[in-house]
Protein backbone atom coordinates (compact mmCIF):
# COMPACT_ATOMS: atom_id res chain seq x y z
CA UNK A 1 0.00 0.00 0.00
CA UNK A 2 1.52 3.61 -0.82
CA UNK A 3 2.76 5.13 2.81
CA UNK A 4 1.50 8.40 1.34
CA UNK A 5 -2.01 7.36 0.20
CA UNK A 6 -3.36 5.22 2.86
CA UNK A 7 -7.47 5.22 2.80
CA UNK A 8 -7.98 4.68 6.68
CA UNK A 9 -6.69 7.53 8.03
CA UNK A 10 -9.36 10.47 8.73
CA UNK A 11 -8.53 13.64 6.85
CA UNK A 12 -8.79 16.96 9.57
CA UNK A 13 -10.04 18.97 6.39
CA UNK A 14 -13.23 17.32 5.41
CA UNK A 15 -15.05 20.32 7.24
CA UNK A 16 -14.62 22.25 4.31
CA UNK A 17 -15.95 20.47 1.64
CA UNK A 18 -19.42 20.45 2.66
CA UNK A 19 -20.37 22.23 -0.63
CA UNK A 20 -18.19 20.68 -3.07
CA UNK A 21 -17.65 21.84 -6.77
CA UNK A 22 -20.00 18.70 -8.23
CA UNK A 23 -22.61 19.68 -6.02
CA UNK A 24 -22.53 23.54 -6.61
CA UNK A 25 -22.73 22.72 -10.36
CA UNK A 26 -25.96 20.11 -9.63
CA UNK A 27 -27.55 23.18 -7.90
CA UNK A 28 -26.99 25.53 -10.83
CA UNK A 29 -28.72 22.85 -13.33
CA UNK A 30 -31.67 24.05 -12.15
CA UNK A 31 -30.63 28.15 -12.43
CA UNK A 32 -28.98 28.50 -15.52
CA UNK A 33 -25.44 28.62 -16.21
CA UNK A 34 -23.82 30.93 -13.09
CA UNK A 35 -21.46 27.91 -12.49
CA UNK A 36 -20.55 27.11 -15.66
CA UNK A 37 -16.76 27.80 -15.22
CA UNK A 38 -16.69 25.36 -12.30
CA UNK A 39 -18.32 22.49 -14.48
CA UNK A 40 -15.67 23.18 -17.03
CA UNK A 41 -12.88 23.00 -15.08
CA UNK A 42 -14.34 19.39 -13.87
CA UNK A 43 -14.75 18.92 -17.25
CA UNK A 44 -11.40 20.01 -18.06
CA UNK A 45 -9.76 17.57 -16.02
CA UNK A 46 -11.87 14.24 -17.47
CA UNK A 47 -11.77 14.62 -21.23
CA UNK A 48 -8.82 12.47 -21.45
CA UNK A 49 -10.06 9.53 -19.44
CA UNK A 50 -12.99 10.14 -21.83
CA UNK A 51 -11.10 10.86 -25.18
CA UNK A 52 -9.27 7.23 -24.83
CA UNK A 53 -12.84 5.57 -23.71
CA UNK A 54 -13.87 6.37 -27.10
CA UNK A 55 -11.08 5.47 -28.69
CA UNK A 56 -11.20 1.81 -26.99
CA UNK A 57 -14.66 1.35 -27.96
CA UNK A 58 -13.33 1.24 -31.77
CA UNK A 59 -13.64 5.00 -33.19
CA UNK A 60 -10.42 6.03 -34.77
CA UNK A 61 -8.41 8.74 -33.12
CA UNK A 62 -9.98 11.65 -35.56
CA UNK A 63 -13.23 10.53 -34.92
CA UNK A 64 -12.69 10.19 -31.02
CA UNK A 65 -11.72 13.82 -31.26
CA UNK A 66 -14.38 14.95 -32.71
CA UNK A 67 -16.53 13.42 -30.75
CA UNK A 68 -14.85 13.36 -27.43
CA UNK A 69 -15.48 17.76 -28.18
CA UNK A 70 -19.14 17.04 -29.53
CA UNK A 71 -19.57 15.61 -26.38
CA UNK A 72 -18.59 18.49 -24.01
CA UNK A 73 -19.84 21.00 -26.24
CA UNK A 74 -23.36 19.60 -25.68
CA UNK A 75 -23.10 19.20 -22.04
CA UNK A 76 -21.96 22.70 -21.42
CA UNK A 77 -24.12 24.15 -23.57
CA UNK A 78 -27.43 22.15 -23.41
CA UNK A 79 -27.71 22.00 -19.62
CA UNK A 80 -27.54 17.94 -19.81
CA UNK A 81 -26.91 18.50 -15.90
CA UNK A 82 -30.58 18.72 -15.82
CA UNK A 83 -31.64 15.92 -17.63
CA UNK A 84 -29.39 13.25 -16.52
CA UNK A 85 -29.08 11.73 -12.53
CA UNK A 86 -25.71 11.39 -12.12
CA UNK A 87 -25.07 7.50 -10.83
CA UNK A 88 -24.74 7.56 -6.98
CA UNK A 89 -23.51 11.46 -6.71
CA UNK A 90 -19.73 10.49 -8.96
CA UNK A 91 -19.08 13.12 -11.55
CA UNK A 92 -17.59 10.08 -13.42
CA UNK A 93 -20.36 8.47 -13.13
CA UNK A 94 -22.46 10.86 -14.81
CA UNK A 95 -20.14 11.55 -17.40
CA UNK A 96 -19.55 8.19 -18.87
CA UNK A 97 -23.46 7.42 -18.69
CA UNK A 98 -24.23 10.33 -20.47
CA UNK A 99 -21.02 9.93 -23.24
CA UNK A 100 -22.70 6.24 -23.97
CA UNK A 101 -25.75 7.95 -24.32
CA UNK A 102 -24.36 10.34 -26.15
CA UNK A 103 -22.41 7.93 -28.47
CA UNK A 104 -25.56 5.69 -28.93
CA UNK A 105 -26.90 8.45 -30.78
CA UNK A 106 -23.57 9.62 -32.79
CA UNK A 107 -22.77 7.71 -35.40
CA UNK A 108 -21.54 10.40 -38.67
CA UNK A 109 -18.06 11.97 -37.31
CA UNK A 110 -18.66 14.80 -39.72
CA UNK A 111 -21.65 16.01 -38.40
CA UNK A 112 -20.04 15.60 -35.23
CA UNK A 113 -17.79 18.42 -36.45
CA UNK A 114 -20.56 20.46 -38.30
CA UNK A 115 -22.67 20.85 -35.18
CA UNK A 116 -19.48 21.72 -32.85
CA UNK A 117 -18.47 24.14 -35.19
CA UNK A 118 -14.73 24.02 -34.16
CA UNK A 119 -15.48 26.28 -30.84
CA UNK A 120 -13.72 24.06 -28.01
CA UNK A 121 -15.57 24.37 -24.77
CA UNK A 122 -12.63 22.17 -22.93
CA UNK A 123 -9.14 22.58 -24.54
CA UNK A 124 -8.46 19.47 -26.11
CA UNK A 125 -4.68 18.69 -26.95
CA UNK A 126 -5.73 15.63 -29.42
CA UNK A 127 -1.96 14.86 -30.45
CA UNK A 128 -1.07 14.85 -27.05
CA UNK A 129 -3.83 12.63 -26.23
CA UNK A 130 -3.31 10.19 -28.96
CA UNK A 131 0.65 9.83 -28.23
CA UNK A 132 -0.47 8.50 -24.62
CA UNK A 133 -2.82 6.46 -25.86
CA UNK A 134 -0.64 4.80 -27.96
CA UNK A 135 2.10 4.61 -25.40
CA UNK A 136 -0.34 2.80 -22.96
CA UNK A 137 -0.24 -1.11 -23.22
CA UNK A 138 -2.63 -3.16 -24.78
CA UNK A 139 -5.10 -4.93 -22.87
CA UNK A 140 -7.99 -7.06 -23.05
CA UNK A 141 -9.72 -4.91 -20.33
CA UNK A 142 -13.24 -3.28 -20.84
CA UNK A 143 -13.39 0.33 -21.86
CA UNK A 144 -15.07 1.08 -18.91
CA UNK A 145 -12.16 -1.06 -16.52
CA UNK A 146 -9.69 1.45 -18.07
CA UNK A 147 -11.99 4.63 -17.54
CA UNK A 148 -12.11 4.07 -14.01
CA UNK A 149 -8.35 3.51 -13.88
CA UNK A 150 -8.01 6.48 -15.77
CA UNK A 151 -9.93 8.39 -13.28
CA UNK A 152 -7.79 6.67 -10.57
CA UNK A 153 -4.23 8.21 -12.47
CA UNK A 154 -6.08 11.68 -13.21
CA UNK A 155 -6.99 12.42 -9.98
CA UNK A 156 -3.64 11.44 -8.39
CA UNK A 157 -2.18 13.60 -11.21
CA UNK A 158 -4.28 16.74 -9.94
CA UNK A 159 -3.66 15.96 -6.35
CA UNK A 160 0.36 16.03 -7.23
CA UNK A 161 0.00 19.50 -9.31
CA UNK A 162 -1.57 20.66 -6.97
CA UNK A 163 0.77 19.71 -4.08
CA UNK A 164 3.81 20.87 -6.14
CA UNK A 165 2.08 24.63 -7.08
CA UNK A 166 1.43 25.38 -3.00
CA UNK A 167 5.19 24.40 -2.34
CA UNK A 168 6.54 26.75 -5.42
CA UNK A 169 4.48 29.29 -4.02
CA UNK A 170 5.61 29.27 -0.52
CA UNK A 171 9.43 29.12 -1.71
CA UNK A 172 9.92 25.34 -1.31
CA UNK A 173 9.88 24.30 -5.02
CA UNK A 174 13.66 22.49 -4.72
CA UNK A 175 12.12 20.34 -1.79
CA UNK A 176 9.23 19.15 -3.78
CA UNK A 177 11.87 18.15 -6.37
CA UNK A 178 13.91 16.04 -3.83
CA UNK A 179 10.89 15.03 -1.94
CA UNK A 180 8.08 13.84 -4.04
CA UNK A 181 9.43 10.77 -5.24
CA UNK A 182 8.83 9.62 -1.23
CA UNK A 183 5.19 10.21 -1.80
CA UNK A 184 5.00 6.55 -3.07
CA UNK A 185 7.96 4.23 -1.28
CA UNK A 186 9.94 4.23 1.92
CA UNK A 187 13.90 5.80 0.95
CA UNK A 188 16.44 3.39 0.49
CA UNK A 189 18.99 2.99 3.37
CA UNK A 190 20.74 5.86 3.30
CA UNK A 191 18.91 8.07 0.48
CA UNK A 192 18.34 11.02 2.62
CA UNK A 193 21.95 11.87 3.19
CA UNK A 194 22.44 13.73 0.43
CA UNK A 195 18.73 15.46 -0.03
CA UNK A 196 19.88 16.54 3.61
CA UNK A 197 23.00 17.79 2.72
CA UNK A 198 21.34 19.72 0.00
CA UNK A 199 18.79 21.59 1.80
CA UNK A 200 20.97 21.96 4.93
CA UNK A 201 19.13 20.09 7.15
CA UNK A 202 19.19 16.78 9.49
CA UNK A 203 18.42 13.59 8.25
CA UNK A 204 15.83 13.80 10.76
CA UNK A 205 14.23 16.58 9.33
CA UNK A 206 14.00 15.60 5.92
CA UNK A 207 12.31 12.25 7.75
CA UNK A 208 10.04 15.00 9.10
CA UNK A 209 9.45 16.87 6.00
CA UNK A 210 8.74 13.86 3.60
CA UNK A 211 5.69 13.14 6.70
CA UNK A 212 4.29 16.45 6.49
CA UNK A 213 4.51 16.18 2.15
CA UNK A 214 2.61 12.73 2.46
CA UNK A 215 -0.24 14.00 5.07
CA UNK A 216 -0.34 16.79 2.78
CA UNK A 217 -0.57 15.26 -0.43
CA UNK A 218 -3.37 12.84 1.51
CA UNK A 219 -5.42 16.24 1.79
CA UNK A 220 -5.46 17.23 -1.39
CA UNK A 221 -6.05 14.16 -2.46
CA UNK A 222 -9.12 13.77 -0.43
CA UNK A 223 -10.39 17.45 -1.84
CA UNK A 224 -10.17 16.51 -5.28
CA UNK A 225 -12.37 13.82 -5.03
CA UNK A 226 -14.53 15.03 -2.64
CA UNK A 227 -14.94 17.65 -5.90
CA UNK A 228 -16.50 15.45 -7.77
CA UNK A 229 -18.85 14.36 -5.36
CA UNK A 230 -22.15 15.45 -4.74
CA UNK A 231 -22.12 13.76 -0.68
CA UNK A 232 -18.94 14.98 0.99
CA UNK A 233 -19.22 11.81 3.25
CA UNK A 234 -18.42 9.40 0.41
CA UNK A 235 -15.36 10.12 -0.04
CA UNK A 236 -14.04 7.29 2.20
CA UNK A 237 -15.67 5.03 -0.21
CA UNK A 238 -14.27 6.89 -3.30
CA UNK A 239 -10.69 6.30 -2.06
CA UNK A 240 -11.14 2.56 -1.33
CA UNK A 241 -12.59 2.83 -4.90
CA UNK A 242 -9.55 4.65 -6.66
CA UNK A 243 -7.37 2.61 -4.85
CA UNK A 244 -9.30 -1.03 -6.25
CA UNK A 245 -9.11 1.11 -9.86
CA UNK A 246 -5.42 1.28 -9.58
CA UNK A 247 -5.06 -2.32 -8.73
CA UNK A 248 -6.73 -4.12 -11.89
Amino acid sequence: MNPALSPSESFRGSAHFVTTQWAVVLQASKHGESQLPALQQLCAAYWYPLYAYVRRRGHSAEDAKDLTQEFFTRLLSKNWLGEIVPEGGRFRSFLLTAMNRFLANEYDRNQAKKRGGGCQVVPLDSEAAEAQYLRELTTCESPETIFERRWALTVLEQALVRLERELVQAGKGIQFDLLNPFLSRDPDSGEYDPIAARLSITRGAVAVAVHRLRHRYREILREEIASTLAEPSRVDEEMQHLFAALRT
